[in-house]
């Protein structure tokens, strides 16, 4: 059995019925506990984003929280995970992404919540938060051991998943493809970049995140939608598509392989997770950091980065793969989301998209460095923060000249297993997040009368 075969094996069982069962019956019980949050709250949410009044023991704003944590979500996944999930599950696998990400708002809600519950102080003063502080803090003593399983996961997924391989190879693939850069010239600057960022710490990172994540996804969001308006009396077609294929599966058509609803289904959840990291307890690291003296407040702000990220960012992407037919052709990832960019607007298209992949990998890289680098603050204490950044910092380089398949493959099984130790946090807990949710509405209904 060759290493990619054994990898995807493994990643088969882990994203197997059980996982899958967890992650969204997690979402779909906090959902009722929480009465539909993610239905009834989000204009509050979305006006929680600009209006917050940031006062709090945090380090940052509640703003450049939810931007650092976008830039870790809105990544690769958005356009090469997107186009891979079709590839394999057909249409279909963008109405389970659907699905993931509104029971998924929940859970993200309730990360956010958790985060500023049980966040502490490290050595220096900086705020400190995550999972395996809500695990060790809400949990008790005795949860420790699964505290710091999670932030081993994390910092796989940092070194091996999302933080890095991944996103090097896009970049570095993109520049090739389109502007003819050869591959070592990008890998050399894009470490480089990445160094300078990381070693200035978290308001370095925070700053990057803030101006940048606003204009890509802007950015990304008016070229999709400019496209859909050129398609829109195909788009009642495409929605029928995407909600019988997730059902009925889908034949085999053009160079598209074929997919049953199983397959649709996992693609879609797995890839849904990629994107939007709900349920995966990586989200609420950057959320930690918040000014705000209020858990559920940064949890509703928290919750809105899912909403953006797949059903609006992912949706996109998905729609245009179809209306264009290029999700059927005989292109895969990038390729295929550049060929549907392309359809209308020619070479224009095209590098809009690589644009954008660039920005959307490089910040998902500086989010991801701070997730793994504030579980190994918590394994380790401060004294492992310079050694974590300086191994980051050579798996950036040497991202470059990895096998793109067994890429994605990998990173499945380090976020699946890192969702684990999290969602058995979030259901043991979730007493204490119906609890914090009661006390803030409550406080702004005496507020308001």
């Amino acid at each position: 059995m060759d290493f990619y075969t054994l990898i995807q094996t493994i990643d088969t069982f882990i994203w197997g019925p059980p996982l899958i069962i967890l992650l969204v019956g997690t979402g779909i019980f906090l959902t009722c506990r929480l009465h539909l949050i993610q239905v009834f709250k989000l204009p509050l949410a979305m006006k929680l984003i600009l209006t917050a009044k940031n006062k709090g023991s945090g380090d940052i704003s509640s703003f450049k929280a939810l931007c650092l944590a976008m830039s870790a979500t809105i990544g690769t996944g958005n356009i090469v995970g997107v186009a891979t999930a079709i590839a394999v599950g057909g249409p279909g696998a963008i109405f389970w992404m659907w699905v993931s990400a509104f029971f998924g708002m929940a859970t993200k809600y309730a990360e956010g919540l958790l985060a500023i519950k049980f966040r502490s102080k490290d050595e220096i003063g900086q705020v400190a938060g995550g999972p395996m502080y809500y695990i060790e803090l809400g949990l008790g003593k005795k949860f420790r051991p699964l505290a710091i399983l999670f932030a081993v996961f994390t910092i796989l997924v940092a070194f091996f998943g999302i933080g890095t391989f991944a996103q090097v190879n896009a970049i570095v693939d993109s520049m090739q493809i389109s502007f003819g850069v050869p591959i070592y010239i990008t890998d050399i600057v894009l470490t480089l970049l990445v160094g300078i960022i990381i070693f200035g710490g978290l308001k370095s990172i925070a700053r990057a995140a803030t101006a940048i994540v606003p204009f890509m996804a802007v950015l990304y969001f008016v070229t999709c939608f400019s496209i859909l308006i050129l398609h829109i009396t195909e788009i009642p077609a495409a929605i029928m598509l995407i909600i019988d294929s997730a059902f009925n599966g889908h034949a085999a058509l053009g160079g598209f392989a074929g997919s049953t609803m199983m397959m649709a289904m996992q693609n879609g959840i797995a890839r849904g997770v990629f994107c939007n990291e709900s349920g995966l307890g990586s989200a609420p690291i950057a959320a930690a950091a918040a000014k705000t003296n209020w858990p559920a407040e940064q949890g509703l702000i928290s919750m809105t980065g899912t909403f953006i990220d797949t059903l609006f960012i992912c949706t996109m992407t998905g729609t245009t793969l179809i209306l264009t037919g290029e999700w059927a052709g005989t292109h895969a990832g990038a390729a295929m989301t550049n060929a549907a960019f392309s359809y209308d607007y020619g070479t224009v298209g095209g590098i809009i998209l690589t644009v954008s992949l660039i920005l959307f990998a490089f910040t998902t890289i500086l989010g991801w460095n701070y997730y793994g680098e504030r579980a190994c603050q918590y394994l380790f204490g401060i004294k492992g923060i310079v050694p974590y950044r300086i191994i980051f910092t050579i798996l950036v380089a040497s991202g470059a000249y990895l096998e793109l398949q067994s890429i994605w493959v990998l990173a499945d099984i380090v976020n699946g297993l890192m969702a684990i130790p999290n969602l058995i946090a979030l259901l043991g807990l979730s007493g204490v997040i119906v609890a914090e949710t009661k006390k803030y509405f409550d406080h702004l209904k005496n507020n308001q009368l």
